[in-house]
């Protein structure tokens, strides 16, 4: 849960906070980790300076050492006044003791509650002595301790004395911590540096962002032109780019929504007021009942088709804006079931049929491939004659369906064929609407094809009209793979 709330108030941070952040806390524990290892190092290093000075307090004990023969054995003697080690202390803040055992471990002159060394020497050693440094405890206070085994030698006799100075660490301490307060503040200026220039850069590279933010705001709700921003920063202008492609689909959709309305409206309402003078002739007896009826029912229907051929064409030109991924079809199916359903109108003009189909893996709604072929096949069959020829052929090579519907009408103009494809253009004959073609177009288009309407030649003479359309085959059906079904 931590962690969660962690990451939701990361979120809410601008991009000032997290680059401060991001720049701030890595940096800061570099300065730390910096920081314990350079108060490390200088205690390191007032240690060494002050071990020399311990040490030459040592030999200076040392010095005043001697040898008396009185007795069973040779002891060492000492005459060691504090007033020899004051040359030694560097000031106030710091304290020496020291304690001299003699050859036998006896107490001969010192501090007598000074621990005593129970270590060894080291293998290797920086200085030319039998010395040796150690930290220890003193009347509650750390000390530093240097051991010095120290020969001496005289008249009577000769041994090896055990001299001990320590120091109190308060000096030491004070230099190591005075260290590390200057680098301290050093490395509190470099983040201060480091967080002011961050926070500059960072406004100032963020103003084209500022400014197309306000300029954003302050345009009307139907502005829908490309947004200006030449002086954004290289990262941001993919950005701006996809904010663009956005724009621009948004405009399209918004104005097929607009010419949709525009164009229902204009087209509904020459049969709604067809309609309403059949109704109204019905009403007061100009027309038999029967063929008012009959009349009404043509034009509901043709108001029907027309409704509905709208709505197709809304829908396929929404599915080509929107991309949206489909499933795969076998238009070879789709081919053959609209051919039967569409039988009936073959057989009442007696149409000289020929249907031929390979299968063939598309990616698309079932809808929108039957309302395609539906609408080139009926097209060709109302500008077919009766007793004429009408052929269906579908093929795939080369990673593309094919089908051609080839009839044998009286065939187009090239004027013709480029105005056919728009809504509401309807051939010469002046039958339908004049959206077959163009439902094809936004279908075919939505599918990332191709279709082309072309004249069909025999010889010198027109023999009819050839209704071509070209759809890419989904990797599932290539290579021979069975088509979901």
């Amino acid at each position: 849960m931590t962690e969660r709330r962690l990451q939701q108030r990361w979120a809410r941070l601008s991009m000032r906070a997290r680059l401060l952040w991001g720049i701030l806390l890595p940096v800061g524990l570099i300065v730390a980790i910096n920081t314990v290892s350079l108060y490390r190092d200088s205690l390191q290093a007032a240690d060494t300076a002050y071990d020399r000075t311990l040490l030459a307090s040592a030999k200076a004990i040392g010095e005043l050492l001697g040898v008396d023969g009185s007795g069973d054995r040779p002891r060492l003697v000492a005459t060691v006044p504090y007033a020899a080690l004051e040359a030694f202390e560097a000031d106030n803040r710091s304290q020496l003791y020291f304690k001299v055992l003699g050859f036998q471990g006896e107490m001969v002159s010192g501090y007598d509650d000074l621990p005593s060394w129970q270590g060894r020497l080291p293998d290797q050693s920086t200085y030319a002595a039998l010395v040796h440094f150690y930290d220890d405890v003193y009347r509650g206070e750390l000390v530093r301790v240097a051991v010095l085994l120290q020969p001496v030698s005289g008249q009577d006799g000769l041994g090896l004395a055990t001299i001990q100075v320590a120091e109190t660490l308060a000096l030491r301490r004070g230099l190591a911590r005075q260290l590390l307060l200057h680098t301290l503040w050093r490395q509190a200026a470099l983040l201060a540096v480091i967080a002011i220039v961050v926070w500059a850069v960072v406004q100032r590279a963020t103003r084209p962002v500022r400014e197309l933010s306000a300029a954003l705001q302050a345009r009307d709700a139907d502005d829908l032109s490309p947004l200006q921003a030449p002086d954004m920063p290289a990262e941001l202008v993919p950005l701006v780019q996809a904010s663009n492609d956005a724009l621009a689909r948004q405009s399209r959709l918004l104005e097929h929504q607009k010419r949709f309305v525009r164009d229902a409206s204009h087209q509904l309402r020459t049969p709604l007021a067809v309609l309403k003078v059949q109704v109204q002739s019905a009403r007061q007896g100009d027309v038999e009942p029967l063929q008012a009826l009959a009349e009404i029912d043509t034009t509901v229907a043709r108001a029907t088709q027309l409704a509905n051929q709208m709505l197709a064409l809304a829908r396929a030109e929404q599915m080509r804006q929107q991309g949206e991924a489909m499933p795969v079809q076998d238009w070879a199916e789709i081919v053959r079931a609209v051919a039967l359903d569409l039988a009936p109108l073959i057989a009442k003009q007696a149409l000289d049929f020929d249907i031929h189909t390979e299968p063939a893996a598309i990616e698309s709604h079932e809808w929108a491939l039957r309302e395609l072929t539906r609408n080139l096949l009926h097209n060709a069959i109302q500008h077919t004659p009766a007793g004429a020829r009408l052929g269906i052929d579908l093929t795939t090579e080369a990673g593309w369906a094919q089908l051609v519907i080839a009839d044998g009408g009286p065939g187009l103009t090239p004027a013709q064929q480029q105005r056919l494809f728009l809504p509401f253009a309807a051939g010469e004959s002046g039958k339908g609407s004049g959206l077959g073609l163009a439902i094809c177009q936004a279908l075919v288009l939505s599918l990332g094809g191709q279709i082309e309407l072309s004249n069909r030649l025999a010889g010198d003479r027109l023999a009819g009209l050839d209704a071509r359309v070209r759809l890419p085959l989904s990797p599932v059906g290539r290579g021979g793979a069975a088509v979901p079904r």
